[in-house]
Parts: C-alpha cells; structure tokens; sequence
C-alpha cells in the first residue's frame, strides 16, 4: 500500500489483484477494515488537525469536528455493508407456466473495481484521502488509489500513511489503498484502463476536463463530480414579515461560515422587493471576520469575483469592500443586492459561483418573476425555502426539486448530515451523476447490476441463495422480506 517506490502501472496493477481479493470477501471483514481504519484516525487526531490548520487555517475546533465526522461516516459504511440492503438483492423464481415461461433470475450489485477518488481542497478530511468517496468505494469491495490535492499535501501524506497502516494491520490485501500526486498523474490515472470509476470534488473547469477524459476512453467510466453550486434561498413575504431579523443572522452566519469555502454556501436569496432586509444581513455580518483561505489561488480568485458582480450595472454593494487582498488579510463579507429583472437580463455574469463569503441578495417583485428567475439558476446541491404555515408554496417546492438535490425549509443548507437518507448531489454543474456523494447511498456509485438466470446454488453470491444465510433484507417474487 505504499505509493513512493510504484509506478502508476504497478499501482494500478496491485489495486486490480486487490480489488478482486477484496470484492470476494464477506462484508463484515471488510467493515473491520473500515473500522480499523476509523480507529487510527481517531487516534491520530490531535497530530492530523495540528497538520492541517498550517496548511489551511481552518483552525483547530473546525477541523478536529471534521476528523469526527469522517471517522464517522468510515463506521456508517461500514454498518451500510453489515445490513445488507445495498445489495439490493432480488429473486423470481422460475414460472414454467407463465407465457412466455420465466427463468429463475436473481439480481445483486457487485464492486465496479478500482476506483480513482480525486481529493476537495475544502475538507481535509472528510473529502480527502480517508473521505466518504474513499469510503465508499473501500466499503462495497473496490480498491482505491487517492489523488492528493496540492493544497494539503502534508496531511494527505500522512493520512495516507495511517489508512494503509490500519489496513495492513487489519488483513486488507496489499493495493487496496494507495496515494498518489501531481496533476499530470491524476490526468495518467483517469485515462489507466485499469480505473473503472472516479470520484472528484472540486472546480467546474477542472472537474469537466476530467470528466471529458473519463467519457472519452476507448472503454468509457462513469465519473461521479461535484463541481458547483449557487445554493439558492427563497424567502417568502410572509416569513420575512414574521422574522426578518432572525433570517439575517441566520443568513449572515452561513454565507460566512468557513470563509464561505463550503459548497453548499448560500451564494442566491431571493427576497420580496421593497423591504430593509438588505441593510439587515448587512448589520448581520459587519462584525464578522475576514479568515484565510484555503490557498493562495483561492485567496486570489475571492476579490476577483466580488469585482465582477459589481461590474454589473444595477448591482450594489450593501456590506464589506469588494478592494481587499485576501491573501494578506483573508477573506472578509461581502454582501450585495440586485433585482430579478437584472439577472434575467445578464445571468452569465450573475449566476456565476463566487467562492467565498459573498452572498448576492435578488429582489423579485412577485411569485411569476421569481418562478422566471429560478428557471435561470443552474443544478445546485441545495436549495431552501422560508416561508409561513399556510402558505400555498406547492408550485415552489416542485420548482426547488427541479434543480437541487436537497430541499431545505426553514433551514440553512451549510451542514451536511452523514446519515442513510441524505442527498448530496444534484443537477448538472452540482454534479455530473444522479448520485449522493454523502449519506449510505453513496456506495451505489461504485456498484454495478449483475443477473444470473438458471445459476447453480454454489455459484451464487450467499445473498441470492434460497436460504439467505446472510440474514439480509431481499425483494423474492416482488415482495420484500426482512430478516
């Protein structure tokens, strides 16, 4: 499992003997190696966050909450693959008398084989090396080789180190995890034919030249991306009426949160036009503090995009300065206002992804002009809504469904909950797939539908026997029986 003496070829050449060693074996050993995976982690901690705060200046409380939730989620996956519905095993039997007469069929998912996971810039840990992709995939009985992101080297490497270590102690196969870096290695390791899927967090124009190399191979993969998102909120006139000023703390704490370097930032508030809740958020964030980014590229880009929106004829600035040098001083809020009617006319340059913590607020005059404005707004992983009981917001909430993964009331969507239900994924340029990349469903990503029709008992994978020895959910003749 160590990367610093192997070529990209042998690399790939040990995950695919991994990959079949670990697709073979049961789903309790191979939740033992997720387990002891966690378990190092979590003893590592104090060592792993002290890392990571000099190369991202997340700052220590922050982080060691994220090496939580990432050891976490490794115990998730590995209760998902115990219970065993993520199988999805389902059995008809045979019907000789039907017409036409039907086989015995019986259908599970099975590991799609090495997967390349790219790391984010913006978790160090829970969308990094040892994250819920590298989860994931490790959980159902893929290998995975991590491309490291240059933003945190430091503490991928050492990350590296304790998850191979935990799975050497814990029986893994050797291959089955390793670490590589540089981006004409990463380029390398989407076009191996040996990788059969990529999972990737990061930049639209990255993610894309990346996504066109996996969907241009000779034998094409599937490529699972998040890339951006604009999040947006709705508020209605009734909520606003009701609690206005709650709404803009509750905004100004979220559009801030992390430097506004999560991707699920409120980056779009739709607002009734002719209120003060404008110079609310603007109260609301005055007193929160410019943060380091977490690089200089990022730093750079953050004023860059605030100048842009304020470009715009008919956009304003109601709080912070667009003229601040991130890199120096880090990033500090920057909120501002503009009508529905002005982005209708220019949403190129208004419905862009600010990195940051920016929010533009947009005033609609009424329900048909933000309907119209919303159809504007691309994929986003989240959108949320405020409004009142009683309100008839039907047509709202289908139109949110539309275009985000997760819909939000009364809510904020920075937070995401690791969890069996959760939905971290949404339209194109949220993501490049149907897929969450967060939450028990995630390990769907890296499975693939296999039938076998008329098959031996002894051939069967043990949780499409007549016995069911696994003692696991299944769908038999179209009906779901439990243990």
């Amino acid at each position: 499992m160590t990367t610093a003496t192997l070529s990209l070829s042998e690399l790939t050449a040990a995950a695919t003997e991994a990959a079949a060693i670990s697709s073979a074996a049961p789903d309790a050993e191979r939740a033992a190696w997720l387990t002891a995976v966690a378990d190092a982690l979590d003893a590592s901690a104090d060592e792993l966050v002290e890392i990571a705060d000099s190369e991202t200046s997340l700052g220590p409380a922050r982080l060691k909450g994220e090496v939580a939730r990432t050891t976490g989620q490794l115990r998730l996956f590995a209760r998902v693959i115990t219970e065993g519905s993520y199988l999805e095993a389902i059995i008809d039997h045979a019907d000789p008398d039907s017409t036409p007469p039907k086989p015995d069929l019986r259908r599970i998912l099975r590991p799609i084989g090495p997967v390349a996971v790219f790391s984010a810039s913006n978790f160090p840990f829970a969308f990094s090396v040892a994250g819920g992709d590298t989860a994931s995939a490790l959980a159902v009985g893929c290998s995975v080789i991590v491309k490291a992101h240059s933003g945190h080297l430091r503490l991928s490497e050492r990350t590296a180190e304790i998850v191979a270590e935990a799975l050497r102690g814990a029986g893994a196969p050797e291959g089955l995890f390793a670490m590589v870096t540089g981006r004409k290695v990463g380029t390398a390791l989407v076009q191996d034919p040996a990788i059969k899927a990529v999972g990737f967090t990061g930049s639209i124009p990255g993610g894309r030249a990346l996504f066109d190399l996996a969907t241009s191979r000779p034998e094409p993969i599937p490529f699972y991306g998040e890339l951006g998102s604009l999040n947006p909120v709705v508020v209605t006139g009734a909520a606003l009426a009701e609690r206005a000023s709650q709404l803009a703390e509750g905004l100004a704490t979220s559009f801030t949160l992390g430097a506004g370097q999560f991707c699920t930032k409120p980056g779009l508030v739709f607002i009734p036009a002719g209120t003060d809740f404008a110079a609310k958020v603007a109260e609301a964030s005055k007193d929160k503090p410019a943060l380091g980014m977490l690089t200089s590229r990022i730093a750079e880009a953050y004023p860059e995009g605030l100048r842009s929106f304020a470009s715009v004829q008919g956009v304003q600035v109601v709080s912070g300065s667009i003229d601040q040098d991130a890199v120096a001083n880090g990033a500090a809020p920057v909120v501002f206002t503009t009508s529905a009617a002005k982005v209708l006319e220019r949403p190129e340059e208004l419905l862009e992804e600010c990195f940051g913590p920016t929010t533009i607020l947009i005033e609609y005059t009424d329900r048909e002009e933000l309907r119209s404005v919303l159809v504007k707004v691309p994929g986003s992983l989240t959108a949320t809504l405020h409004a009142q009981p009683g309100e008839d917001i039907s047509a709202l909430v289908d139109q949110l469904s539309e275009l985000a993964g997760r819909v939000l009331f009364d809510g904020w969507p920075t937070g995401v909950a690791v969890n069996w239900a959760q939905q971290h994924g949404g339209p194109y340029p949220a993501t490049t797939s149907l897929f969450t990349s967060v939450g028990a469903t995630a390990v769907r990503r890296f499975q693939r539908p296999v039938a076998y029709q008329d098959a031996f008992e002894a051939v069967l994978h043990p949780a499409l026997r007549e016995s069911n020895p696994l003692g696991i959910p299944r769908r038999v003749d179209g009906e779901l029986q439990l243990p």
